[in-house]
């Protein structure tokens, strides 16, 4: 039976002060060599990382400062690690982890450190399916690979060449029909550096799968709980996107390796994808997207006339009387709104709600304000700027539907404003007619408005796009 030769693979462990690269060093680093065949070299060494090392730390792996203090520093022994490792595939269980700390030494130094990757977590869930933990020390108790020294680069180092020889073999195994038994297997693990990437318990079979279509995608846990949710104009694209990023911080390699399931709802169109992603986080509120997770928006913009014809800014609560020009947050965020609006354009903090006086406002006395609080200014004059203020964070239309494409053949999206409010929005086939706006508002489902969504809205309403806008 013909055998080919397999790539050179360097195993590798490390121990560290923590478990950021951007701020943690390399205390202990391991590396075996493994030709395909069997492990045919090692290095070790411990490392001084010119810093204290945490009690914690030291508590996990037995590495104290007295023991790295006489330590050789990493670029006394970086050559060495650079040509242990030259042309060889860097491999780890948990490859990003110990990848991200190795490439930040080396640029520490101004030095471009670049492998190929292979993750023993992947290939181990791949071809030893059903376990209950794929943590190394419980993989390796699985299938009695003796370990010795937990939390030490050296022992956990040795026990992942270990492991990595037995999978090679069960991968051999797998396809010992094959005419070139070791052509296979290469081609299997040569496959699995490919996808090295991708978080430990997602196949590339499952992101292959994804559509290349505009929608909103959710990334869950092993519980089935979203801890994500994005969208794109291509699913697949971006996700691939999202698991091609070199994440090097702790938080950003725990939510990588979080990703146990990815689900999805074609959208159509990437406006309704942003206005639906929009909803679905304040919803559901995932770990992840807490910058967006903003989910009540009760006070609002208002504008009257008061009886000298003068229109008035104020701001309060939400209610089923009273539609705000815009919705945001608290209070707190209206009043800034407001005072922003106000530089902006030069209104009179007195019309606007924020200063209370029955003469002139402070602005006037300072001469930023051109006298509507005394009837200095004419209302038409004052209005005039009003107006331009409220025409740059409202919609051009009272009342008006976007009809754009559909998530197939023979559909349309249908996005509804009333009264300057986002009502929702829906999908119908090519058959269906309106002739007005209650005719459209019956083909949706509502969905929140908040100054999110406006913005998306007024956003799309200003840029070059093919969708058809009806005005009512």
């Amino acid at each position: 039976m013909k055998r080919t030769q397999l790539p050179l693979y360097a195993i590798i462990d490390i121990e560290t002060t923590g478990g950021q690269p951007a701020q943690d060093r390399i205390t202990e680093i391991a590396i075996f060599i493994h030709d395909g065949h069997k492990i045919t070299d090692k290095f070790h060494t411990l490392v001084n990382p010119q810093r204290p090392i945490p009690y914690f730390i030291s508590n996990l792996t037995g590495i104290t400062d007295d023991m790295v203090k006489d330590a050789p520093k990493f670029h006394e022994v970086a050559k060495e690690i650079v040509q242990f490792t030259e042309g060889k595939i860097f491999v780890a269980h948990n490859v990003r982890f110990d990848y991200s700390f190795v490439k930040k030494e080396f640029a520490d130094l101004g030095y471009t450190y670049q492998r190929k990757t292979l993750c023993t977590v992947r290939l181990s869930r791949s071809l030893i399916p059903g376990l209950p933990s794929y943590s190394l020390g419980k993989l390796c108790k699985s299938i009695d690979i003796p370990l010795e020294l937990r939390h030490r680069a050296i022992g956990d180092a040795e026990a992942t060449a270990k492991l990595f020889d037995k999978l090679i073999k069960l991968n051999e195994k797998a396809v010992s029909g094959s005419e070139d038994v070791v052509s296979e297997s290469q081609k299997a693990l040569k496959n699995e550096v490919k996808t090295s990437l991708l978080p430990p318990n997602i196949k590339k079979e499952q992101v292959d799968a994804l559509p290349d279509a505009p929608g909103v995608y959710y990334f869950h846990d092993e519980k089935g709980e979203v801890i994500y949710v994005g969208k794109s104009i291509n699913i697949r694209k971006r996700i691939i996107q999202h698991f091609n990023i070199d994440y090097k911080s702790k938080k950003s390699i725990e939510f990588k390796n979080q990703i146990a399931d990815i689900t999805y709802e074609l959208m159509g169109n990437e406006l309704v994808a942003l206005l639906f992603e929009s909803d679905e986080i304040k919803r559901m509120k995932p770990y992840y997207n807490r910058q967006q997770r903003r989910s009540v928006f009760n006070t609002g913009i208002f504008v009257e006339t008061d009886k000298n014809g003068y229109k008035r800014l104020s701001y309060g609560r939400i209610n089923d009387e009273k539609i705000p020009l815009i919705a945001l947050s608290n209070h707190y965020k209206a009043k800034g709104f407001l005072y922003h609006v106000i530089g902006k354009y030069q209104l009179c903090q007195k019309l606007c709600d924020l200063y209370k006086s029955s003469g002139s406002c402070f602005d006037y006395q300072v001469h930023q304000c051109k006298g509507a609080c005394i009837g200095k200014e004419s209302p038409e004059s004052y209005n005039e700027r009003v107006d331009k203020a409220i025409e740059a964070f409202s919609y051009e239309h009272e009342n008006f539907v976007i009809i754009g494409k559909g998530r197939e053949a023979g559909e349309r999206s249908v996005i509804v404003v009333e009264h300057g409010r986002y009502l929702g929005f829906g999908f119908v086939d090519e058959t269906f007619s309106a002739s007005n706006l209650e005719d459209f508002k019956n083909g949706i489902k509502r969905y929140n408005d908040n100054k999110d969504i406006q913005q998306i809205i007024r956003q799309h309403m200003r840029t070059k796009n093919a969708d058809k806008v009806i005005i009512f």
